[in-house]
């Protein structure tokens, strides 16, 4: 028997299945990639936003960690919703004592819903002890203008931001576009040298709750079985796009998107041929 990739999640639990560690996980699975996690909060949440936040000791959190860590073993790990400073710099500290680099951080900051999933005293946490320890980060546009301090209007100032972002220690930004103008979403990577596009058509679809999840936790698969970052991302945002272009219609708010399209296009693919 071989033993499979492993990839561990570090972040909220949503109890409507779309974002957090579920989306994670079920994102892991359909990548062929072992799933395990590391609760860092739980949230009563639906498709209409976030009606309660539960979060977890920052000892709870590092306790999941190690567990899985001195006895499963971890080939990347991403984090989420961290939601405070004490967990943050617990979780960066459980990072740097395994010596895990294959990193992705996703700075979860707002819900769809407009709830606050990070403390503001956190960003700093963030932007000092984690991004040091990150392979990638993975900031939509709202926040990167908060990592980076500034504001983007345009793709001159995501090169900027992303500038900035790399000058915290992360090795890879993507500096995602999900929230630009026009018909096209263009995700900027940056390898702290050269800029990297890539470019997909537009979906108009209330049904985009988690996609930073999702992505993130795609990266992280990518990263665990082997590939490298720029590979690991290209196959993200074609996870991603699929999931969002193939839709599923669930609750009456921001829907999740579908997790399982991916790997029905690929199976559907294969029969053609």
């Amino acid at each position: 028997m071989r033993r499979p990739a492993r990839a561990l999640t570090i972040a909220g639990s949503d109890s409507g299945g779309g974002a957090g560690i579920q989306a994670d996980l079920k994102t892991f699975q359909e990548l062929g990639v072992y799933g395990m996690s590391a609760l860092t909060a739980i949230t009563a949440q639906n498709t209409t936003g976030v009606q309660a936040v539960y979060p977890l000791s920052a000892e709870a959190v590092v306790q999941q960690i190690r567990s899985v860590g001195s006895d499963i073993g971890v080939d990347a790990l991403k984090t989420g919703m961290l939601f405070s400073s004490e967990i943050i710099a617990a979780v960066a500290e459980a990072i740097r004592s395994f010596g895990w680099t294959n990193v992705v951080v996703d700075p979860v900051m707002i819900a769809k819903g407009g709830a606050e999933l990070l403390r503001e005293e956190a960003v700093r946490a963030l932007t000092e002890r984690l991004l040091p320890l990150a392979a990638v980060v993975t900031p939509n546009i709202p926040e990167a203008e908060k990592l980076a301090g500034m504001k983007i209007s345009g793709q001159a100032d995501k090169r900027e931001a992303a500038r900035r972002l790399a000058g915290f220690g992360a090795r890879y930004v993507i500096v995602k576009g999900g929230h630009d103008p026009g018909e096209e979403a263009v995700d900027l990577l940056f390898d702290g040298r050269d800029f990297i596009e890539m470019a997909g058509p537009r979906i108009p679809t209330p049904n985009t709750h988690g996609t930073g999840c999702t992505f993130s936790a795609a990266l992280a698969a990518g990263l665990a079985s082997g590939l490298e970052v720029e590979a690991a991302a290209r196959q993200a945002k074609a996870f991603i796009q699929a999931a969002i272009e193939d839709g599923i219609r669930i609750g009456s708010g921001h829907g999740p998107t579908n997790h399982w399209a991916y790997r029905l296009r690929a199976s559907s693919a294969a029969r053609n041929h």
